[in-house]
């Protein structure tokens, strides 16, 4: 008897581990595995609009003037820099802390620059996102574009392409929450430099196909695409190309930089917020997601179960070792989805190939937000000897 209630309970014990299991890897996957398009990754807090100052009368914002935010007093709120500030069905841009603003002690003034779409209400729920611009190159800076079909491993791959008269290509690939937008805000320096941007939206993308088993792989197979807009980018003229990734996008171009048939055409890649340990992504992730402690192990298995991700994959396959292009790499402490220790130990490696950009202050993917003239200037000497 005792027997059989000693084995019930270790089986009750194993179901319920498994149970866990499963519940974490579905909150995991829902935030690392399946991000969705246009909305914050579980990171980035929501933030209350307290007022809204316009054109200097308080009030709704509509318009294009600028003015004054008042924010949820938070670390969010208080970061540095130009961020775009989206809610339900709005986009404005806001600028640095104004901290000559009147406020009260739980609130924070920031610069409104603009307002891009909807209105701004005082009670509206917003939060902070690195996509300054949204539209499209020429709606969004007044820039000539073509819209063009990269031929893919799973089918076309939508993606602009702004001309310029270099034979280096910049190919630009966003990361985790954001779309083909973010890339923009480097576009204009890119641009007044001449050189040709390819902005890429790949495999999940709106657009773009589905994978086949519907789930993000951080990079892992995603890097297939990129290697499809390199081949296009050499069949219309390139005669190089400098790969530009933020977060998983940054981790498919190390992918590129090392595994793609072309990797000859690849003269330099620059690297922005790279994920080069998804075990800590997808843990950071679930936690923001209220994933106990205990239990993130488990997300991590789960995750691996569903992606077939194995352990130190990515810290294996991204050895900095196998690099053969020059390589500008943005990241700081400030950062918890991808924490930047890997990014420092890849630097102190090959530091002949490696310019580590260290960025304060900025969250996931949003070093030139954190320091839009440090980061281009960061830029234009990385960019300054490929012609």
């Amino acid at each position: 008897m005792r027997t059989a209630q000693a084995t019930a309970a270790a089986v009750t014990a194993a179901t319920t581990t498994a149970l866990a299991a499963l519940a974490a890897g579905h909150v995991a996957g829902g935030a690392a595995l399946k991000p969705a398009v246009g909305r914050p990754l579980p990171t980035e807090p929501r933030l209350t609009l307290h007022a809204v100052t316009a054109g200097g009368a308080t009030g709704p914002a509509r318009s294009s003037g600028a003015g004054h935010v008042t924010l949820t007093r938070a670390l969010a709120s208080l970061r540095p820099g130009v961020y775009g500030l989206a809610g339900d069905g709005t986009h404005a841009v806001v600028g640095p802390v104004v901290t000559s603003a009147p406020h009260t002690a739980d609130t924070v003034v920031r610069r409104l620059e603009r307002v891009t779409h909807g209105t701004l209400e005082p009670g509206d729920k917003v939060w902070l996102t690195p996509q300054v611009l949204i539209g499209n190159p020429r709606t969004a800076l007044g820039l000539d574009h073509a819209d063009v079909s990269v031929p893919g491993e799973l089918g076309s791959l939508p993606a602009w392409f702004v001309p310029g008269a270099r034979d280096t290509w910049i190919i630009a690939v966003h990361g985790l929450g954001t779309t083909r937008e973010h890339p923009m805000v480097v576009m204009e320096q890119l641009h007044r430099h001449r050189f040709p941007v390819l902005a890429l939206a790949y495999r999940g993308d709106l657009g773009a196909p589905r994978p086949p088993d519907g789930l993000s792989h951080l990079g892992e197979t995603e890097w297939r695409d990129l290697d499809a807009a390199i081949r296009y980018a050499v069949r219309y003229g390139a005669e190089r190309v400098v790969l530009h990734g933020w977060s998983t996008g940054a981790t498919m171009a190390l992918r590129a930089a090392t595994h793609s048939a072309l990797r000859d055409r690849i003269a330099g890649i620059i690297l922005d917020s790279p994920v080069l340990d998804w075990e800590a992504t997808v843990r950071a992730l679930a936690a923001a997601r209220h994933v106990p402690g205990p239990l993130l192990p488990l997300a991590v298995r789960a995750a691996q179960g569903r992606t077939g991700l194995r352990p130190h994959q990515f810290r294996e396959r991204a050895d900095i070792r196998e690099l053969r292009v020059p390589t500008l790499l943005a990241h700081g402490p400030g950062d918890t989805v991808a924490p930047w220790g890997p990014s420092r130990r890849f630097a102190r490696t090959r530091p002949d190939l490696v310019t580590l950009h260290t960025v304060p202050d900025a969250p996931h993917g949003a070093m030139w937000n954190a320091d839009p003239k440090g980061y281009e200037e960061a830029m234009r000497r990385f960019l300054t000897p490929f012609g």
